[in-house]
């Protein structure tokens, strides 16, 4: 009689509080622990992606980009405070969220950051545009989309603080600077 080994998947949502000029608004007119998503496919963080700013030092000008801890605004910082979340998923939300990442990728250029959206988001009005995205709309769109996970609240009101209500289990909280992943 064989063995039936039943693979796992998992997606991973990062969670950041950087100190930025953005991240220091939010956390001021919410008074919310996390700032900042990223969704990642690996432990690792090696295809972590989100919505930030395209240049390090300035913050007028974001878009969709992969984003390393020792790169960009993240190089910036050597204290990083943050949460690495691990949500299990079937074969099949996995393969969707990944298609829909892959779309992001694919047509990076057509995506631009929701500025407009992020002053609503402050104020609890929801604003959508299909190819603008705030940080967390972006990651919750991604899970909403490939059936992995419902909040039940417009997707342009959701904040990094709102992706702790994910069922998930936290494999890491503290400084990700000083993260050690397993060789």
């Amino acid at each position: 009689m064989g063995v039936i080994i039943l693979e796992k998947y998992y997606i991973y949502v990062v969670l950041v509080r950087t100190t930025t000029i953005i991240s220091r608004l939010i956390q001021f007119a919410k008074s919310d622990e996390y700032t900042h998503a990223a969704i990642s496919f690996d432990i690792k963080l090696d295809s972590m992606y989100s919505f930030s700013r395209k240049h390090t030092y300035y913050p007028f000008i974001g878009r969709f980009k992969h984003e390393e801890l020792d790169k960009g605004v993240y190089g910036t910082h050597k204290i990083l405070p943050g949460m690495i979340m691990e949500i299990e998923v079937t074969k099949e939300q996995h393969q969707k969220a990944k298609e829909l990442l892959n779309q992001f990728i694919t047509n990076s250029n057509h995506y631009k950051y929701n500025y407009i959206g992020l002053l609503y988001g402050l104020i609890n009005k929801p604003i959508y545009y299909d190819n603008r995205f705030v940080c967390s709309e972006f990651v919750y769109y991604i899970l909403k989309e490939s059936g992995i996970a419902d909040l039940e609240i417009p997707r342009s009101l959701v904040r990094p603080q709102n992706l702790l209500n994910l069922k998930s289990k936290c494999v890491y909280k503290g400084n990700l600077k000083e993260i050690q992943f397993a060789k």
